[in-house]
């Protein structure tokens, strides 16, 4: 079955050269370029910075040498650009690897040395907005189907997307997944380096994602602000209106998501594995954490806090308008409180039903008669991993102890990662090895974002030995050569 056993040394030792040479320089450029995701720079064709991050990843990639590497921009009228990227192998099967280069927007509170559009290396950490989410994954993904090859390993059939607006929900992405199908196949595995891992110790594998329901909420009282000592006790103040309607969804003491349609029951074996990730983790579950002063967990039970993590909702105020900055406050009952409300759902949630809830649980017998609209986000999906093959339990396992020494260890993510509720309804036979380099304090999203040099290298290298036990797996009968050919029909049918 399968090619020869790649030598995992080769293999490392293949990664270290390219990510010291080339990976890190070119993702120091890359860092340098504020690619917004669109739902950030709404003028993001016009700015061109999405451009310049497609150019410079793709020029690296056209470069690589790679026996029968096919490099693609394609671009749907409308819609950000995608890298298509095909790796011919051995068999019928196919490999679905996945990144994307858009990037969350600046963030304050960077440390005055460092910037989201500053690069900024310190020892093993590259600082900046997007390296680590994701702008490695493209520069990854080749390296390792290289190293493997380098190292005299064989892998399947590859296809490699690079998508432009994940950190917007990935809206553009399902067209290019249509548009694409017959090219791509039916890859029984998909790889996503765009997760987080609980410590840059050992290999991570993320079993579920959140799916969120959003929106902004805005409660108006008054066509204007008024004195407050004229209006307080006869105008109901629009913060406390806000408040009460709050409370509807959330327990003011613990901060529990109270309406049922919110929660579901959490799989045994997701408890289990949440055991085993917080005896891995110990207190650095909490630790990693820039607390404030005597701030504490909000639970004692390091499994609990990781089920809160990946299982259970919670709502967070993400952004707020119609509040002066207290330097320019004046007593004035102001006119309107309007804020951005963001609910973390359960994986296996539905996202539509939470957000028609959540709309009609916020707009329903207000207070007062209070003037109040909620304006809903798209809604997103979460994920549950399909049960763990034997295969990929053990290649991951071999991975893990061939480059860091320590087991693989399982466990949920509690952010969203959009494409992958899609993909497993696109591909619902495939198998899924979710990782990342997102640890402790990698901070994405925020400030200091940094990506963990020696966690992508060893990464890096995991997925070249799971992409050689992927080929060596053993496999049914049929159903590969039959998609196949299928493919093959579609590809003849379409230059026709």
């Amino acid at each position: 079955m399968g090619g020869p056993t790649m030598e995992a040394r080769k293999v490392q030792s293949f990664v270290d050269g390219v990510w010291d040479k080339d990976i890190v320089p070119q993702i120091t450029d890359y860092i340098r370029i504020p690619n917004k995701s669109p739902a950030f720079d709404p003028d993001w064709e016009k700015n061109g910075h999405m451009q310049k991050a497609v150019d410079l990843i793709a020029g690296w990639c056209r470069e690589q040498k790679i026996e029968g590497l096919t490099v693609e921009v394609v671009k749907l009228e409308g819609r950000t650009p995608l890298i298509y990227m095909e790796i011919p192998g051995e068999g019928d099967d196919c490999v679905l690897l996945y990144g994307h280069l858009d990037k969350q927007p600046e963030m304050t509170g960077w440390f005055d040395d460092l910037g989201p559009w500053k690069p900024v290396l310190k020892g093993d950490k590259l600082y900046g907005r997007g390296g680590a989410d994701d702008g490695y994954a493209a520069y990854a993904s080749l390296t390792a189907i290289r190293a493997l090859r380098e190292a005299g390993g064989t892998h399947a059939r590859c296809v490699v997307l690079i998508e432009g607006c994940e950190e917007s929900g990935s809206y553009d992405l399902p067209y290019y997944i249509d548009a694409l199908q017959d090219r791509i196949g039916q890859p029984s595995l998909v790889v996503c380096l765009d997760s987080g891992c609980g410590n840059y110790d050992q290999l991570w594998c993320t079993t579920s994602l959140r799916g969120m329901a959003a929106g902004t909420l805005k409660v108006e009282v008054l066509e204007e602000g008024v004195h407050s000592g004229d209006a307080s006790g006869i105008v109901p103040s629009s913060f406390r209106v806000f408040r009460e309607l709050m409370a509807r969804l959330e327990d003011d003491g613990s901060g529990e998501i109270l309406p049922k349609p919110f929660h579901v029951k959490i799989p045994k074996q997701r408890k289990q594995q949440a055991k085993v990730s917080s005896r891995v983790l110990g207190d650095e579950l909490f630790q990693r954490f820039p607390w404030a002063g005597g701030t504490k967990p909000m639970a004692k039970n390091r499994a609990e806090l990781v089920l809160n993590r990946t299982w259970r909702p919670w709502v967070e105020l993400i952004g707020i308008d119609g509040v002066p900055s207290v330097a320019d406050a004046g007593n004035v009952l102001r006119p309107h409180t309007t804020a951005k409300l963001s609910v973390r759902l359960p994986p296996t949630a539905n996202p539509d039903k939470c957000t028609a809830a959540l709309a009609k649980l916020l707009t329903s017998k207000v207070p007062y008669g209070a003037s109040v609209t909620f304006e809903a986000d798209p809604p997103a999906s979460g994920w549950d991993a399909p049960p763990l093959a034997s295969w990929l339990e053990a290649a991951s396992a071999k991975a893990s102890n061939a480059f860091f020494g320590k087991p693989c260890v399982y466990m949920g993510e509690g952010g969203t990662i959009p494409f992958m509720g899609m993909l497993g309804e696109k591909f619902p036979q495939a198998q899924f090895m979710i990782t990342g380099v997102l640890g402790p304090k990698s901070n994405a999203h925020g400030p200091n974002e940094f990506l963990h040099i020696p966690m992508g290298k060893k990464l890096t290298a995991c997925v070249a030995m799971v992409l050689q036990e992927h080929l060596n797996r053993p496999k049914g009968r049929g159903k590969p050569a039959a998609a196949a050919a299928k493919r093959k029909k579609a590809k003849k049918s379409s230059k026709k």
